[in-house]
């Protein structure tokens, strides 16, 4: 296992210096899910909600948050982004939307933060939004499904949904 770089040699937490880092391409995808009541998932899908498109409200706050994971997350770096892309795929078995996340840019840091964030914080706009119809609603499976670059280079999860 590789030692953690958010603590300094005396144990406290630090944000890692990445001057030395060499600047490469970057990307993350993440995915999460938020299961819901059929009914609630069929308002969405025909556009009966009350709120309008719960869907593009929720693209965009994951957007907006993936550009302000470093506000969000102790110790993250500002970074800018190159590309932010989300998804939202409503699934009817199990009734829920699936949310993909993707994030780019050329830096010296990963953002699989951003990517996780963006996820998160798009799973948490559908549940405020549609809250009022569907309290039981459940946020899951948020997870890095794959990043490139960096010093590590490529990393995919197993389709199992376990680490690889």
């Amino acid at each position: 296992m590789s030692k953690l770089t958010h603590l300094d040699d005396q144990g406290a937490a630090r944000m890692v210096d990445v001057a030395s880092k060499d600047v490469t391409q970057r990307e993350a995808v993440a995915e999460g899910r938020i299961l819901m009541d059929p009914k609630t998932l069929a308002m969405i899908v025909d556009g009966e909600h009350p709120k309008g498109d719960v869907l593009a409200v929720a693209r965009v706050a994951g957007i907006m948050a993936a550009k302000k994971t470093h506000d969000l997350i102790p110790l993250c770096h500002a970074l800018n982004l190159s590309s932010v892309k989300v998804a939202l795929t409503p699934e009817r078995d199990p009734s829920s939307v699936h949310i993909e996340a993707s994030c780019k840019l050329a830096g010296q840091t990963g953002v699989e933060m951003e990517a996780l964030t963006a996820v998160s914080v798009a799973a948490l706009t559908l549940y405020d939004m549609c809250k009022a119809v569907d309290r039981g609603m459940e946020i899951t499976a948020v997870r890095l499904l794959e990043k490139k670059g960096g010093r590590s280079g490529h990393w995919q999860a197993s389709q199992a949904g376990d680490q690889a």
